[in-house]
Parts: C-alpha cells; sequence; structure tokens
C-alpha cells in the first residue's frame, strides 16, 4: 500500500468554502486559510468528497452566477 495513500485515509479533512462559493478540502490539523470558511463538515478524505460532490452543484463562482 501506498504509504501517502494510507496517510491520507487516517487524516482529519475539513470542507472550506470562499466568498466565491467555491469549495476545497483542508487538513483539519492547520488554521484556516485567510478567504475561506469552515462548512462544518469533517471526516475522512472520501466522506469529505463526497460532502462537496453534493453541495457544490454550480462549479461558477458566485460572481458570475449573479449576473444572470
Amino acid at each position: 500500500m501506498n504509504l501517502t495513500r494510507t496517510t491520507e485515509e487516517q487524516s482529519s479533512f475539513c470542507v472550506v468554502v470562499n466568498a466565491e462559493g467555491q469549495y476545497s478540502l483542508w487538513n483539519s490539523d492547520l488554521p484556516i486559510p485567510s478567504g475561506w470558511r469552515e462548512t462544518g463538515m469533517t471526516g475522512n478524505k472520501r466522506a469529505c468528497i463526497d460532502y462537496v460532490d453534493q453541495v457544490w452543484t454550480d462549479m461558477r463562482p458566485a460572481s458570475l452566477r449573479q449576473r444572470q
């Protein structure tokens, strides 16, 4: 088994979102970067990816979505 994969599976991630409504996974052990906020979702990488797949249905930045 790949050491990186094993480490990722054991790591805890949180889902963060920025003002444009763009989502990202962030390692829970690190401080949240400026311009991003936590969504409340934490878990292993797979669970966080599944969450993002459910909630981020329109990949366009909010500024583009609001023009329509």
